[in-house]
């Protein structure tokens, strides 16, 4: 049933795509015609008009609306075929109409009139040959209008094609995610099933659940607002501070100007996940993660700082530049905004910082969510004063 709903579909698009072409050219051809008939008419201005002359040109301007409606199914037949096809096809198609355009003309002289400007079978093959140039650029013309339609619809299936290319590789990269972070979390559940934390590990369960059910809910193709990814990451710090306790300590800074600036929805946690990897699970004593944000002109700037050790420490400083996270929050700004983007990995002493640049756009009513991740997934409210400490 689905199936012939999505034919039905398809077809009646066809058939306005058919219906619009119809009409366009229906319209030009009546217009063309239109013109070619006050053209002949104005021209005798000039001269002396015989009696009988409007009718007669009247005639003959639709002699040739109707005679030349065949051509249009003619070279309908041969587009897209061989130019040694096409090219004569198209002159003996122009003739042959001008022929009996000339024959209509010369009938129609004759009654109107009461001339006759073909006295002989020659003259009338001959006379064919001036109204051959007029339905010559009436065929070119036609394959100009055909060509020009055939490169916008390619250029229209080149775009789509882009487009989808685009958004198959944003959700792609938004659900590697997912495995990564489902692996290690996973692992440090089992940690403390092993270390008979029972209670604690049915919390993490829980809290891991709200944040995968937000991640499902979340279309990768949507920004949210800086405000909405900062409580998105709340719920997945509820899982980490099961495992850190006090060795983690995290801190915003976020200017109230940027909350409201459309970001790539979970683009920061992975930054977090590499940060608490690298500068707070390796130490006894735990370590700070900064989480920045302010609007600077036409950009919103972020940045995730650790005090941990820095690139040039002997603790794997390649992985730390070049990690899953890192490498897929790059790739996807590099897929939504072109060149139009910074990010750099940069050494904080102590520590790693990582700093983006993003265009600073803010939410529409009609981009903005109905709900937050607060409102459908209630949690503690996350306070994100200049400076202070989560």
């Amino acid at each position: 049933m689905m199936f012939h709903r999505g034919n039905t579909q398809t077809m009646l698009t066809l058939s306005q795509l058919r219906s619009s072409r119809n009409v366009r050219f229906w319209s030009l051809h009546a217009t063309g015609w239109l013109a070619y008939g006050l053209a002949v008419y104005f021209g005798f201005l000039f001269y002396k008009r015989p009696a009988g002359l409007g009718p007669a040109i009247a005639i003959a301007a639709a002699g040739g609306f109707v005679l030349s409606v065949p051509m249009r199914y003619i070279y309908r037949a041969i587009w897209g075929r061989d130019e040694r096809w096409v090219i004569p096809v198209v002159l003996a198609t122009s003739y042959l109409t001008a022929l009996a355009l000339r024959i209509v003309i010369n009938i129609d002289v004759q009654h109107f009139i009461d001339q006759k400007p073909f006295t002989s079978p020659f003259d009338l093959f001959e006379g064919a040959l001036m109204s051959t140039y007029l339905l010559l650029c009436w065929s070119a013309l036609y394959f100009g209008m055909k060509y020009y339609e055939a490169k916008q619809q390619q250029q229209e299936a080149v775009l789509k094609a882009v487009t989808l290319a685009q958004e198959a590789q944003l959700k792609m990269l938004r659900y590697q995610l997912n495995p990564h972070f489902l692996f290690n979390t996973l692992n440090a559940i089992s940690t403390l099933i092993l270390d008979n934390q029972n209670r604690t590990a049915n919390r993490a369960v829980m809290r891991l659940s709200e944040f995968l059910r937000y991640t499902l809910d979340q279309d990768p193709m949507k920004r949210v607002t800086l405000r909405q990814e900062i409580e998105a990451l709340d719920l997945y710090l509820s899982t980490e501070r099961l495992r850190f306790g006090d060795r983690l300590r995290l801190e915003y800074a976020i200017e109230g100007s940027a909350l409201d600036a459309l970001v790539p929805s979970l683009l920061l946690q992975p930054l977090l996940e590499n940060a608490l990897k690298y500068a707070v699970s390796p130490r006894e004593q735990g370590g700070m993660v900064r989480v920045e944000g302010r609007a600077k002109g036409a950009m919103l700037e972020l940045s995730v700082t650790d005090d941990g050790p820095g690139l040039d420490d002997a603790s794997r400083p390649a992985e730390r530049r070049s990690g899953v996270g890192l490498r897929n929050a790059r790739e996807r700004l590099a897929v939504l905004y072109g060149e139009n983007y910074r990010f750099a990995v940069l050494n904080s002493r102590p520590g790693v910082r990582v700093e983006m640049a993003l265009p600073l756009e803010t939410a529409t009513h009609e981009e903005a969510p109905t709900h937050s991740a607060q409102q459908r997934y209630p949690r503690p409210p996350v306070t994100v004063p200049q400076g202070a400490s989560a």
